[in-house]
């Protein structure tokens, strides 16, 4: 996928309307209030020997960044938002609203924006054990915590 297609897949994310349940769409998962997405990107199928050196993740980085500065060029400048704090609270026992807890199990920080009443998100995720690195975009009416 192309910067100009996972700007489309947002648009697309943003004029559906949220499900009452959780459930799975042809970009993620989607459930009240929001919709997370995995966007493909060249660097998806990286071989195990890349990933064991952790030479995965520069690939998706350079996606994130490109689709930051096009989000960027729409919207203004994004905050970084550090997911940190939440993925601890969510270890102790905290209750943190979808899709902000299930984030900070999968992605460190993100790229965020505040448009037309939904907040827009993206970064690159974890890999772990046998888990590539994805591109991860979010949007959702649910303020962050």
């Amino acid at each position: 996928m192309t910067t100009a297609q996972h700007l489309a897949a947002i648009d697309r994310l943003r004029g559906r309307a949220f499900p009452t349940r959780r459930g799975r769409s042809e970009l993620g998962d989607s459930g009240p209030g929001y919709h997370l997405a995995e966007l493909p990107t060249p660097a998806d199928g990286v071989d195990a020997t890349e990933r064991a050196e952790g030479r995965s993740r520069e690939p998706y980085e350079a996606e994130c960044e490109a689709l930051v500065g096009a989000l960027s060029s729409r919207w203004g400048e994004g905050q970084w938002f550090a997911l940190w704090s939440v993925f601890i609270g969510t270890i102790c026992g905290e209750a943190v609203p979808p899709p902000w807890g299930e984030l900070s199990h999968r992605v460190e920080d993100l790229h965020l924006w505040r448009v037309e009443g939904h907040w827009i998100a993206v970064g690159v995720s974890r890999a772990e054990g046998e888990d590539e690195h994805r591109l991860i975009a979010v949007v959702t009416d649910v303020d962050p915590p």
